[in-house]
């Protein structure tokens, strides 16, 4: 799923106006996390979620009322409700939701995003709230990089810095800071959401047949950015794959070989045959990739193993970082059973590195 950010610039028009809603606080147990975030239209949800149920049917409300304002505002839910009120959340916890009504405020911040992450540059988002009540809130926001510095007064500039430096060093896309800042004589103080954004780990199916257009969709969905590498033009076009960020139409070994393979991308080798298997996969021999998978029968992957280490091809130790046979086992007997126990083990490969 591309990023919620992005989607602002392909769907906001003056026609459908949007209003993004983010989770900024969470106490207790709660739907979700700080960061979470979910876009709305006059007709409703449009993508991403701040909780789901009672409280994003609230927030829902919210946000269809700003659009016609043009207001914005941070609202704090209570989810500590008895059973009884059937018409409240009781997860046990409170969560803050910040509501933003003026999302053309930023569009060149978000262009900005877009830009970075496209060149495989990660960043930080930074968010300014100055909440003077509930339903009045100041918001700014900023693009933060290693290199590129916003627009911000040096006394915020100076405490934010070293936090963003701390945050892209650590990798870790699921951390969501925040940061009150109080200038001396100026009321109120402001609130400094930091939440970094990594380029999309990167999925390359080599195969365009049924198995890999089936995982190039659960891919797109869990945030993969997704090529689908295959010598047959029949197969490798964006109406057989529509979910594929990119198609390569060539020779899987030389594709394969040609590619860049870092530790953020994902290799999963579902060709039609052991041949092209064979090829893909040696071009990922002694690679840093964070995961390579290659289809096939216990038998396949026996014969194969001793193939290329008595050909010199891969140690014992390589061979024993593939996973072969691929997917967790699910006893998955139809392709997208198979293409779900694939997307499976990306994600608990992906999750531990966190």
């Amino acid at each position: 799923m591309k990023n919620i950010y992005l989607q602002i610039l392909d769907l906001q028009t003056n026609n459908f106006p949007l209003v993004l809603a983010t989770v900024t606080n969470t106490q207790g147990s709660t739907p979700q996390k700080p960061g979470s975030s979910a876009l709305f239209n006059k007709k409703g949800l449009v993508s991403g979620t701040v909780g789901g149920g009672i409280v994003e049917g609230k927030v829902q409300k919210i946000a269809m009322e700003d659009l016609l304002t043009g207001e914005s505002g941070h609202y704090q839910f209570n989810l500590a409700n008895d059973i009884s009120k059937t018409e409240e959340a009781i997860c046990g916890g409170q969560i803050s939701i910040l509501v933003d009504a003026n999302l053309t405020n930023y569009l060149s911040v978000f262009k900005q995003v877009k830009q970075s992450l496209t060149n495989g540059i990660p960043g930080v988002l930074i968010t300014m709230v100055t909440r003077f009540t509930e339903k009045i809130v100041l918001i700014n926001r900023y693009w933060m990089d290693e290199s590129f510095k916003p627009d911000i007064p040096v006394a915020f500039l100076e405490k934010i810095e070293p936090i963003v430096h701390n945050m892209l060093l650590a990798g870790d896309r699921s951390e969501y800071k925040d940061l009150e800042i109080a200038i001396e004589g100026e009321e109120p103080s402001s609130v400094f959401y930091l939440e970094p954004l990594f380029p999309l780990p990167k999925l390359i199916i080599a195969g365009a047949g049924h198995i890999g257009r089936a995982l190039a969709h659960i891919g797109s969905m869990l945030d993969f950015e997704v090529t689908v590498i295959d010598d047959r033009q029949e197969y490798a076009n964006s109406e057989n794959i529509p979910d594929a960020s990119h198609i390569i139409v060539r020779n899987i070994g030389e594709a394969m070989r040609d590619l860049r393979k870092d530790n953020d991308s994902y290799v999963v080798i579902v060709t039609r045959g052991h041949k092209d298997d064979a090829e893909a996969l040696k071009e990922c021999i002694g690679s840093k990739l964070a995961y390579t998978g290659m289809i096939g029968s216990k038998k396949k992957i026996v014969s194969m193993r001793n193939s290329f280490i008595e050909n010199r091809l891969a140690t014992e130790k390589q061979w024993d970082a593939i996973y072969a046979p691929i997917g967790l086992d699910i006893n998955s007997v139809t392709i997208e059973e198979i293409a779900v126990s694939i997307a499976a083990q990306l994600v608990l490969v992906r999750n531990r590195k966190k």
